[in-house]
């Protein structure tokens, strides 16, 4: 009886322990989300987010939903047409989501193509072109070959938005 007793009191122990250790992990993806959603633009690849405003200021670019969004495949690259970006977007990211709705709801322009590839399953790709977080925007020729600057469109997850600033 005795034995029983002290194993309960060891299950107690270590109960609490855990639900400790639960809540201070909970914490800190807490505190590192709210961080991350403070200061989007913390990473050395992305081009300043204050870009996009100089250029919103000459005007919007004209979207006649023309263009092209495509899943990602080394061919899709390759047989694009017109300008290509590669947008790197994870299903599980909010900004991402909505980055693709506002896609799919306003089309692209003629003359671009938007590949979408999964942040996910493309570690290679991302090692690649330096990039570090899931909304970022990367122009490539048809040979995958990178032109400008990332643009990372994780404050202001809009279709108009990147276009502006990378158009």
């Amino acid at each position: 009886m005795r034995l029983h007793g002290l194993l309960v009191s060891m299950n107690k122990r270590i109960l609490a322990i855990v639900i400790a250790l639960a809540v201070v992990v909970i914490g800190a993806v807490a505190a590192i989300s709210i961080g991350t959603a403070q200061s989007p633009d913390n990473s050395a690849d992305s081009s300043s987010l204050s870009g996009s405003s100089d250029s919103a200021s000459t005007g919007s670019v004209e979207n006649d939903g023309g263009g092209a969004y495509v899943d990602y495949s080394p061919a899709a690259i390759a047989d694009a047409e017109g300008r290509i970006f590669l947008f790197f977007h994870a299903p599980w990211c909010p900004q991402c989501v909505s980055m693709e709705g506002d896609i799919e709801a306003e089309g692209v322009p003629s003359g671009v193509t938007i590949v979408k590839v999964d942040y996910d399953s493309n570690q290679d790709l991302r090692a690649q072109y330096g990039v570090t977080q899931q909304t970022s925007f990367v122009e490539v020729d048809s040979s995958g070959e990178k032109l400008q600057d990332n643009y990372v469109a994780y404050a202001d997850p809009t279709l108009q938005t990147a276009l502006d600033a990378l158009l």
